[in-house]
């Protein structure tokens, strides 16, 4: 496989790119550093595969990538670049979202269309589904976004299997559900949870801590995505989820046992986009890709904490 990724100084793009090289793949791995979180972090996430042969980095956006030479004899595309978040993509910041990943997605699409690809890897999110669908969701169920985020991750989704049935492009769209682990991004519920605690903070919670996730390990999302792109049918959506689905309040249990450290938990009112829960029916990946999690909410929590606890420089 000849390898190129998208957001690869991202969180999930990082871990992909180590694996896909641990692999003996060729990888070239494409990021623009946007500012929703520093530099620095993804500079940091970026060391690992940077240090390996068969690794190769440009930095630039997707619009203004010279894509016929970075596509020259690529294989495989993974598109995991895009703008994050939830609560920020309303209002005027949401023409940052349809550019990172609307535009991006359509412009990748078309360099890809002439291409000869064995799968185009597309990045979705449980953001698609809302609050309207069955539990567990499954990916025939019919999508109703709550957050402008969710609506443009569905959009481009959607391009993906536009592309597919129009141009040929074999791409395959792979839904994850709230993937964690080491290198989290720094907005996120369990890193922000776990600096709070190791600096001795209180956390922020919002809404009563009932709400429930299906919590993904980084490493299973991995499996999944280079599953995806082995084994993954053109044209076909996927769930990837971890199988640990708990409340928020039951996570706030299981980071003190991890940590040690009981926090101190101030509550605020639910944030508009939030969805209440999610569960992801994952009998599709399982077939097809032979997806099956291995790594317990615990586990992945406590790796997460070593390396947080690691990269602030305070002993676990």
């Amino acid at each position: 496989m000849r390898a190129l990724v998208t957001g690869a100084a991202g969180f999930v793009g990082s871990h992909l790119s180590d694996r896909l090289i641990e692999q003996g793949h060729e990888v070239v791995g494409i990021d623009c550093f946007t500012d929703y979180y520093p530099r620095a972090v993804k500079e940091s996430n970026l060391s690992s595969p940077r240090s390996r042969a068969g690794f190769r980095f440009v930095e630039s956006s997707i619009q203004e990538a010279s894509w016929p030479a970075l596509l020259d004899g690529v294989t495989h595309v993974f598109h995991l670049a895009a703008q994050a978040g939830v609560r920020s993509s309303w209002g005027r910041d949401f023409a940052v979202y349809t550019a990172a990943n609307i535009d991006a997605t359509q412009v990748l699409l078309e360099a890809c269309r002439d291409h000869p690809l064995e799968r185009f890897v597309y990045a979705s999110s449980s953001s698609v589904y809302g609050d309207h669908v069955a539990i567990p969701m499954r990916e025939d169920a019919r999508p109703r976004p709550l957050s402008p985020y969710g609506v443009t991750k569905l959009a481009a989704e959607h391009l993906c299997m536009l592309y597919h049935e129009n141009c040929g492009v074999p791409a395959v769209a792979l839904r994850y559900f709230t993937v964690y682990g080491p290198r989290q991004r720094p907005d996120m519920a369990f890193h922000r949870f776990l600096s709070a605690m190791l600096a001795d903070r209180p956390i922020s919670l919002y809404g009563d801590g009932e709400q429930t996730r299906d919590f993904t390990f980084v490493e299973d999302a991995v499996t999944a995505t280079v599953g995806a792109a082995e084994r993954g049918t053109a044209g076909v959506v996927y769930n990837i989820g971890g199988g640990s689905r708990v409340s928020m309040n039951r996570v706030i249990e299981v980071l003190a046992r991890c940590t040690g450290r009981i926090p101190e938990v101030r509550r605020g009112a639910p944030q508009q986009g939030d969805m209440r829960d999610t569960f992801a029916d994952t009998a599709r990946a399982r077939a097809d890709l032979e997806f099956v999690p291995r790594v317990s909410l615990e586990a992945g929590i406590h790796a997460e904490y070593q390396w947080l606890a690691t990269s602030l420089s305070v002993a676990p």
